[in-house]
């Protein structure tokens, strides 16, 4: 048998405004018993250059057991926005992962006021 894990927002919502709280719930079927579980608020880099990731906020489950589910709860930061550039792209998830084996699942969400994703424009060179 494999592990299997999840985590998703309630209504399947991935667009957030600065402030907002997000909620959801996370879920694992695991081969082994782990030493904890944690639940991720997080944002993240992908483009040109070094990859830059932040946690924003964790939840621990301490016992968590092989089969079981959480819920979570964070409260969005006013910075930074989610966007996409032509260079470098910055983007939120809510993630969790199993400790010690690192196993994780991932939901992207957004995060800006206008609550999507920013496109920045192109700038001629």
């Amino acid at each position: 048998m494999s592990s299997t894990l999840g985590v998703g927002t309630y209504e399947n919502r991935t667009a957030f405004r600065p402030g907002e709280i997000v909620a959801g719930k996370a879920m694992w079927i695991l081969d082994a018993d782990p030493k904890s579980v944690e639940i991720r608020l997080f944002w993240y880099t992908e483009g040109r250059g070094d990859q830059d990731v932040a946690i924003v906020a964790t939840q621990v489950i301490q016992t968590p057991g092989r089969r079981s589910e959480a819920e979570f709860r964070f409260t969005l930061p006013e910075a930074p926005y989610s966007f996409k550039g032509s260079l470098i792209t910055l983007l939120w998830a809510i993630e969790v992962v199993v400790l010690p084996s690192k196993e994780s699942a991932r939901q992207a969400i957004f995060v800006s006021p206008k609550g999507c994703e920013l496109l920045l424009p192109v700038i001629p060179a």
